[in-house]
């Protein structure tokens, strides 16, 4: 009997070591992207700054299709998602001096922040919406 009580405490120790160094992970990115660089603003503020920046310009419509794309993304990171995808439309938003917002930025946003194997959702997605993604494909 006392084996197999040793070999349990050997695995749930392994187990917890390895859970705690994948949680440290997650927690350490997260510090990393707090961190003040060069022009002393983190990645983290800047999209803070371009949301809040460019916030008058989304409608109910182009909210809902940002919605839309990010639904593919666990519930527990979609507001991360969805403030990373939002933070690089406003900063495209910002840099053409846009005084709406509109579909062809939402998209190019979610395509530039989004990592390359999320991209065929939005491909699925936009041929469900019958939009054409011709003009996004040097993105890709």
């Amino acid at each position: 009997m006392a084996g197999w009580f040793q070999w349990f405490i050997v695995l749930w120790s392994i187990l917890l070591i390895t859970l705690f160094f994948i949680g440290g992970y997650f927690m350490f990115r997260k510090f990393l992207k707090r961190l003040p660089k060069e022009d002393g603003k983190s990645i983290l503020d800047w999209e803070d700054y371009y949301i809040e920046k460019t916030k008058h310009l989304w409608s109910q419509e182009q909210r809902d299709l940002l919605e839309e794309l990010v639904k593919p993304v666990p519930e527990l990171f979609r507001d991360v998602a969805r403030n990373k995808i939002a933070g690089k439309i406003g900063k495209i938003a910002v840099e053409q001096n846009a005084k709406e917002m509109n579909q062809e930025m939402i998209i190019k946003g979610y395509i530039l922040a989004t990592p390359k194997r999320d991209h065929k959702w939005l491909i699925k997605t936009l041929h469900e919406k019958h939009i054409d993604v011709q003009p996004y494909q040097h993105l890709f």
